[in-house]
């Protein structure tokens, strides 16, 4: 019989009063490994409740106190990287490697929530007139939803939970059902770090859910990541329901090569950049964009062997590059994508579709593909495609090459590499991405910086991760106080406007 994978609620795990149930598949197989519970509207509210009330206390309680979990819950993480790797790969189907990669950008995540007191902190002014003194104050927003992709089981919810935790809301999450049992995992570590049942719970579940939270009128604010469709959608019923949103949606990234850049680092990043996880990444390099002619043809020659060199392989293979994507729903989508782009004019020159792991018929692998003489026109350009079909564009120049990224709707990374100084500024300043590389193939900050795209790669101004994650979990007050002397006379009526008296 199926593992059944339920929800967390008040520090205990149960099935959730709901009927409905989903498949959970390991990828690198194809066999279903377990049920997972979808939470009902019942369920749902029992969550939130119980932020609600434990959250309430959690945010009076002192900086020192919540500092403690967050250091003890970075602690588990490291103890513990093994087995979360293995739950990730399991259901995802990312190799050990690339899982526990994640994990380090995860405690990442959970270091800079260290230093919520700091990001957190107000101004003061004294005296500002009639002896007033005014400050400023930032507070927890009360229950914070989190709606997470499968691509990142661990790391993105690490992302948004620990400093919405570190700043004191509760927080109510629900995982890709793709990928639930990580964050049962992470759940019992944050317990285990110290923090009150109550503070930390989830709910599995599918659409339903991911409604009923844009709709609850206890979550003060939902933090997403995932598709561009998806993301649109959530930031405009959850914005109409008076929630603040921040919502982190698709990217098809771009890298310029540059006549003068190194060509074979340029070669080396793109492959990695490009295909990494079976190229289920946001920051994924999706297209190659050399500049002048024998820039691609110099180009092409390096990438080919390299990428047929590529090993795919189980999530526990320690030979493998990238393991198979999420799903057989993934997969077909992935191979009309490729076979669509050739329909249009696309040169396939590496195909991937006809790729068999030895024992493992049944898995979802798709070998590394590339595509030549991909153009603006193509919906192989238009829309991100999630797994390892990678296209090479051409440039004439480097006002063409800005001209191609900035053409698209998405604006998530772009990168250039290049030794030219000055066409590293100019990139930088006239490229339309929320995040850009310079000789760097995955523009992905460091967690101390703030992580976001532009145009339709992100809704709402917040940022997922930095010191802007930390005001989004946070709300301002502003106050203006008198003390008077103790016999000091009261003021006179005056109806006049001031700002001082």
């Amino acid at each position: 019989m199926a593992e059944h994978i339920g929800h967390f609620i008040s520090g205990k795990h149960e099935a959730g009063s709901g009927t409905r149930t989903g498949p959970v598949f390991n990828p690198s197989t194809g066999e279903e490994i377990a049920r997972c519970a979808y939470a009902d509207r019942a369920t749902l509210d029992r969550a939130v409740t119980a932020a609600t009330e434990a959250g309430q206390r959690w945010g009076r309680a002192s900086h020192a106190t919540r500092q403690s979990v967050i250091f003890k819950l970075r602690e588990l993480m490291i103890a513990n990287i093994d087995m979360l790797a293995e739950t990730i790969g399991r259901e995802h189907g990312k190799t050990t490697a690339d899982a526990k990669g994640e994990i380090a950008r995860a405690i990442e995540a959970i270091e800079f929530a260290t230093n919520a007191p700091h990001v957190t902190k107000g101004e003061y002014a004294t005296n500002v007139g009639g002896d007033i003194d005014v400050f400023s104050m930032r507070v927890p927003i009360g229950v914070v939803g989190c709606i997470t992709p499968f691509n990142f089981p661990i790391m993105v919810p690490a992302v948004m939970t620990a400093m919405a935790v570190a700043v004191g809301n509760g927080v109510v999450w629900k995982p890709s059902e793709k990928v639930p049992s990580a964050a049962l995992e992470f759940a019992r570590l944050w317990q285990e770090a110290g923090l009150p049942d109550g503070v930390f719970n989830v709910v599995q579940g599918d659409k339903e859910v991911v409604d009923g939270m844009l709709e609850h009128p206890g979550i003060a604010g939902v933090s997403f990541v995932g598709s561009t469709t998806v993301g649109e959608y959530i930031y405009q019923k959850g914005t109409s329901h008076n929630k603040r949103v921040a919502a982190f949606a698709g990217g098809k990234n771009h890298m310029v090569v540059m006549p003068d850049a190194d060509l074979e680092a340029a070669a080396n990043a793109f492959v990695s950049a490009g295909y990494g996880s079976a190229s289920q990444r946001c920051m994924a390099v999706s297209l190659l964009l050399p500049v002048g002619t024998e820039t691609a043809k110099r180009l092409r020659e390096l990438v080919v062997p390299k990428i047929q060199a590529l090993k795919v392989g189980a999530y526990d293979d320690p030979a493998a590059d990238f393991g198979a994507v999420i799903s057989a729903q993934s997969k077909l989508a992935v191979e009309r994508a490729i076979g669509d782009c050739v329909d249009a004019g696309g040169e396939l020159v590496i195909d991937g579709r006809e790729l068999s792991v030895p024992g493992h018929a049944r898995g979802y692998y798709l070998g590394p593909t590339l595509i030549d003489h991909v153009t603006w026109d193509m919906e192989f350009y238009k829309e991100e495609v999630f797994g390892p079909a990678r296209g090479i564009m051409r440039a004439a120049t480097l006002d063409e090459a800005i001209a191609i990224t900035n053409r698209h709707a998405y604006g998530n990374g772009a990168v250039i590499f290049t030794r030219d100084g000055k066409s590293a500024h100019r990139f930088t300043n006239e490229i339309e991405s929320g995040m850009v590389g310079i000789n760097v193939p995955v523009p992905l900050p460091v967690g101390y910086f703030n992580f976001g795209g532009l145009r339709r790669s992100k809704f709402g101004e917040s940022h997922l991760y930095g010191p802007d994650a930390a005001r989004f979990y946070t709300k301002l007050k502003t106050v203006s106080q008198r003390w008077p002397e103790p016999d000091q006379k009261a003021l006179p009526i005056s109806l006049a406007f001031s700002g001082s008296a």
